[in-house]
């Protein structure tokens, strides 16, 4: 297949590229490079540096190639800058989604696999774990796009007949998320630890999140090239707290980890898990890595990393 991943060059989506190309496809990547990175794409998919935002830009993209699939990544993911800049959030998540979508009914492709949001598009859920019938009350205007592009994807889907799967993800976590953004709480602590800085909690630290390995998510996004149009969460099911993770973190890193403690953050939600019964039974997708293997993996990457950039100084 021909495959179009926008954000490829990003913590996610680049993994997504390099199992796609493990499995013979061709991938083209559209990336403008604001957070994702160069050295994260495989040398093997062809990067075009431009932002899906630029509708013209973007067109020159699909009339150089043919998609079959287009996978699409990019995106807004601060929750704190959605709230701060809730426009600058939608110009992003919602109206470059529909450039892209345009250019796919336009163009012809076949599929759209969208990556969005089980940890904030379901708000205060009445049961834990969710699964997808539950009622969707956002609590942040990066939650409220991702839902508003799920209904424009669906209007695509009825309308134009442009095949929709769209995957609510949990906390991805992984190598080479970026621990420098706002997301990705494991990353954070990980690099904090590894240069002696604290941990900083919000709230109590009771809090909890589905945390799910970028790994798994890349096998769910290659499923996806196969199954029928549906909305999918790839979660665990799990519940595990902030506290719970610097549990883990002290059992793994064996020292004792330094925790400041700061107030609640505005439009977070209280507690997520999300059930994938119907991506186990539907898309036939398991999780492989547990939670302890999976932050083991991503200290042990860190301290690569670290390594790694201090003999190039």
């Amino acid at each position: 297949m021909q495959i179009l991943v926008t954000g490829g060059a990003g913590f996610i989506g680049s993994h997504i590229v390099d199992a796609y190309l493990q499995e013979g496809h061709q991938v083209v990547v559209v990336d403008n490079l604001t957070t994702g990175k160069k050295s994260n794409v495989h040398q093997a998919a062809i990067l075009y540096p431009i932002d899906i935002c630029s509708f013209k830009e973007l067109e020159v993209v699909f009339q150089k190639h043919t998609f079959d699939v287009v996978n699409h990544h990019a995106a807004q993911i601060n929750v704190r800058r959605s709230i701060e800049k809730p426009i600058f959030d939608a110009e992003i998540n919602i109206i470059g989604s529909l450039n892209l979508f345009e250019l796919c009914r336009k163009y012809g492709v076949k599929k759209c696999i969208f990556a969005s949001s089980g940890g904030a598009i379901y708000g205060t859920p009445k049961q834990i774990p969710v699964d997808e019938n539950a009622i969707t009350k956002p609590l942040s205007p990066y939650g409220i796009a991702k839902l508003s592009v799920e209904q424009y994807l669906d209007y695509y889907y009825q309308v134009w007949n442009l095949e929709r799967v769209i995957l609510r993800y949990g906390n991805v976590y992984g190598p080479r998320q970026d621990p420098q953004g706002e997301a990705g709480v494991i990353s954070i602590f990980c690099n904090n630890i590894l240069r002696g800085d604290p941990c900083v909690v919000f709230g109590d630290g009771w809090k909890t999140r589905d945390y799910v390995s970028v790994h798994d998510v890349a096998s769910a996004n290659l499923l996806a090239l196969y199954s029928s149009a549906d909305i999918y969460n790839i979660g665990t099911g799990l519940e595990t707290s902030v506290n719970q993770l610097i549990d883990m973190l002290q059992k793994i890193t064996l020292q004792n980890i330094s925790i400041t403690y700061d107030k609640d953050r505005k439009g977070e939600i209280e507690r997520i898990a999300l059930l994938p019964k119907k991506a186990n039974d539907l898309l036939g997708w398991k999780t492989t890595i547990s939670l302890y293997e999976g932050i083991e993996e991503v200290f042990n990457w860190y301290q690569q990393k670290k390594t790694r950039d201090g003999n190039r100084k």
